[in-house]
């Protein structure tokens, strides 16, 4: 179990294999605009990580210029479940908060 929240505890980690699993390959600056707030550098660093963590594959077509896209491996999709429990997690506690504000609101 350490291994695994090591792999995706770093910052930006999860939110970006989000990404890349709900909107699929993508190219730098397209999944740059997808995880808004973070810098080029750390996307390259996290991207690198995933990458040798076998998670993000990097497709490189050696055009001009060059077109490299990072996708998903198997291995990452094997985490499907857990994102998607996070997702129904989220949107839960996002109603629950909403609901709480209101009703505190009309206090």
């Amino acid at each position: 179990m350490d291994y695994i929240l090591r792999m995706l505890m770093g910052p930006w980690t999860t939110y970006i294999v989000y990404n890349l699993r709900t909107f699929g390959p993508q190219r730098f600056g397209e999944l740059k605009r997808r995880v808004g707030g973070i810098s080029a550098k750390m996307l390259t660093e996290r991207l690198r990580t995933l990458e040798g963590a076998g998670l993000v594959r990097r497709d490189y077509e050696p055009t001009i210029p060059p077109k490299v896209t990072y996708s998903l491996t198997h291995r990452a999709h094997e985490l499907d479940e857990v994102l998607d429990k996070l997702a129904q997690v989220a949107r839960r506690w996002q109603a629950e908060d909403a609901a709480a504000r209101t009703l505190k609101a009309a206090e």
